[in-house]
C-alpha cells in the first residue's frame, strides 16, 4: 500500500499520523523458520539485511507478513526495521481489517531491535513538528482503512522537504581536489521520454563518489540519453544508460522543470529506473 502525496494540512479524529521515514520499504514474509524480505519492486533483500531476518525468525508466530521501512541505509547510521502494518498473522488474512485493528495486533508482537514499532505523532500540528525536527514529512492514515495493494488516498504523505527518486543519465568530470565525478545529471521518465531534471553536486562522500564513478563508467554511452529538457552541460560530460536510481532532496521544481538546490541522499536498489516519474501532489 502506497501513500498519495498531498499539499493538504489537516487533523481530525478519523486520522492518525506517523513520521515519514526516509529509507527502503520492505515487506517481510515469515513461514515457519523461513524468512524472506522484498523491496517494493519485488527484489529479494534477505542478504542486504541479515539482522532483520534473524530478528523475524525469533518471532513466536508460525507465519506473518509485516510492512515497514528500513532506515539508516542512506547515511550510515544505525539500521532499523520500523514496522507500521501487519497483513497476515498465523493463517489469517488481515488486509480487510481497519488499520486500528491491524495496528493493535502489530503492537502485541514481541519486537526486539532492530525491529521497532513506528510511533504515532499526537501533536496538534504534526507537520510543524516534522519541520522543526528535520523529518522528511508526515504520513496521515485513516483509522478505518483496509490494506490496499496500490497507491491510496486513505494514506497521505505530507512532505516538509521535497524528495523523490531520479535516474542518472550522465556525470561530469571532477575538478580541483574532487575525486570520482563532479556532478550527476539526472532525469525521470515521462511516457517514452527521458526528461532532464538538472545536476546534483552535493551530498557525496569520497567512497560514494568513487563507487558511483566505477558503476557509471560501465554504463557509458556516446550520446545523451535525455530526450526532453534543456540546459544540460556539454563539456567534460560522460553519458550513461539510465539505469542507476538515486534518492534526491531539493527545495522545489523551477518554472523550467529543474531541481532547485538538490542534494544526493543515496543510491536506491529497490526500484527500477523505468518506474521513476516526476511525483506531483
Amino acid at each position: 500500500m502506497a501513500a498519495t502525496l498531498t499539499q493538504e494540512r489537516f487533523t481530525g479524529p478519523d486520522w492518525v499520523f506517523e513520521q515519514k521515514l526516509d529509507g527502503i520499504r520492505l515487506l517481510a514474509f515469515k513461514q515457519g523458520s523461513t524468512v524472506r524480505l522484498f523491496s517494493r519492486n519485488h527484489l529479494a533483500q534477505d542478504e542486504s539485511f541479515p539482522s532483520f531476518v534473524k530478528a523475524i525468525e525469533k518471532l513466536p508466530m508460525r507465519d506473518v507478513i509485516l510492512d515497514g521501512e528500513a532506515t539508516g541505509v542512506w547515511f550510515g547510521g544505525e539500521v532499523g526495521y520500523h514496522l507500521f502494518d501487519v497483513l497476515w498473522l498465523d493463517g489469517r488474512d488481515l488486509r480487510a481489517l481497519p488499520l486500528e485493528e491491524r495496528r493493535a495486533l502489530l503492537s502485541k508482537l514481541p519486537l526486539e531491535p532492530p525491529l521497532r514499532l513506528v510511533a504515532r505523532v499526537d501533536d496538534a500540528e504534526p507537520w510543524e513538528r516534522a519541520r522543526k525536527e528535520g523529518w522528511e514529512g508526515v504520513i496521515a492514515k485513516r483509522r478505518d482503512s483496509p490494506y490496499e495493494s496500490k497507491r491510496s488516498r486513505n494514506w497521505l504523505k505530507m512532505k516538509v522537504e521535497a524528495s523523490q527518486e531520479l535516474v542518472v543519465g550522465g556525470f561530469t568530470d571532477p575538478q580541483g581536489k574532487r575525486v570520482g565525478l563532479g556532478a550527476l545529471l539526472v532525469g525521470y521518465f515521462e511516457n517514452d521520454d527521458f526528461v532532464f531534471a538538472g545536476k546534483i553536486g552535493t551530498g557525496f562522500d569520497t567512497k560514494l563518489l568513487l563507487s558511483l564513478r566505477e558503476r557509471l563508467s560501465k554504463l557509458e554511452i556516446d550520446a545523451p540519453p535525455f530526450t526532453k529538457g534543456v540546459g544540460f552541460p556539454r563539456l567534460r560530460v560522460h553519458w550513461a544508460r539510465p539505469e542507476v536510481v538515486v534518492q534526491v532532496a531539493f527545495l522545489e521544481w523551477t518554472a523550467k522543470g529543474k531541481l532547485r538546490h538538490p542534494r544526493l541522499l543515496g543510491v536506491r536498489f529497490d526500484k527500477s529506473a523505468r518506474e521513476v516519474t516526476r511525483e506531483t501532489p
